[in-house]
């Protein structure tokens, strides 16, 4: 599982990288500011989170347990939910969408809770 998260993380950041370039030298012409500004802020925490999946892969390979686990899907979901339906609204201007992104926000905020209770458990065991 460790190689899992380290991969989707790879993947993630690339994918983030990919948007933030995309938006800054493609979509400028074609975009409001505030639009831009959607896409910019979903590339953001998507490499944040990104980084955070390949630390999660990073530390499940010393200490697998459930939680570290449950915080690396979370943390994927979370990329799915919040930047994915922010990349949605400040492409297409779907404006519903903006109700799936606090779910999102709440899985990142979830995963790294999880993955701090992960750690101190581990090491209340050593």
């Amino acid at each position: 599982m460790s190689n899992l998260f380290i991969a989707l993380g790879a993947i993630n950041a690339f994918i983030a990288v990919s948007m933030g370039a995309f938006a800054a030298h493609k979509l400028k012409a074609s975009l409001s500011a505030d639009f831009l500004s959607v896409i910019h802020t979903a590339s953001d925490y998507q490499f944040y989170h990104a980084l955070g999946l390949i630390l999660v892969g990073l530390i499940y390979q010393h200490n697998k347990n459930r939680l570290s686990a449950i915080s690396g899907w979370l943390m994927f979901s979370g990329i799915i939910l919040f930047s994915g339906s922010l990349y949605t609204l400040g492409l297409t201007g779907t404006k519903w969408l903006g109700m799936i992104t606090p779910v999102g926000g709440l899985c990142f905020l979830i995963a790294w809770l999880m993955l701090a209770v992960s750690h101190l458990r581990a090491q209340q065991k050593s």
